[in-house]
């Protein structure tokens, strides 16, 4: 997808105004009608080498996280946790990928429910459904789930 400059200056100006991603990629549906995942707003903002201003939280309350249990399989490493409103949301990488898939692994939500994700050689990324099919994660804990993402890929090389 092609992103003209006077996009990328809108993007820029966006960022400096402290608006978050998902802001952005709203802004650049709406705006331009360009659809875009949050990963993807992500990419763009780092290759076109924005600073991301992120708000200083507040005093953090201390959350009662309740371990989840999984009973199927032992995850091969728990790569990044990252404390939400309610609980943490964990990213796990499998050791050996699926078939199918360039890699993948299990993301435990802060509400509890964990799910499988798988990253196919083309770039897409899943959830695979669990126990519940109908289930949704929170918007906030997407956000989270696809920033470790990121950092988790980064650090294996991908």
């Amino acid at each position: 997808m092609e992103i003209s400059d006077a996009q990328k200056a809108a993007i820029t100006q966006w960022i400096q105004e402290g608006r978050s991603l998902a802001d952005v990629q709203r802004s650049l549906r709406e705006a331009y009608e360009i659809s875009m995942t949050y990963m993807d707003v992500r990419f763009l903002v780092d290759d076109l080498d924005i600073a991301v201003v992120e708000e200083e939280p507040g005093e953090p309350e201390a959350p009662e996280v309740e371990p989840a249990e999984d009973v199927t399989a032992e995850p091969a490493e728990a790569e990044l946790v990252e404390e939400g409103a309610h609980g943490a949301v964990t990213v796990d990488v499998d050791a050996i990928p699926r078939p199918g898939s360039l890699v993948n692994g299990t993301v435990v939500f802060s509400d509890g429910v964990s799910l499988g994700w798988q990253l196919s050689a083309a770039g897409q990324l899943g959830l695979i459904p669990g126990d519940d099919p109908e289930y949704r994660p929170s918007p906030e804990d997407v956000q989270s789930f696809q920033s470790q993402l990121q950092e988790v890929l980064r650090k294996k090389g991908f």
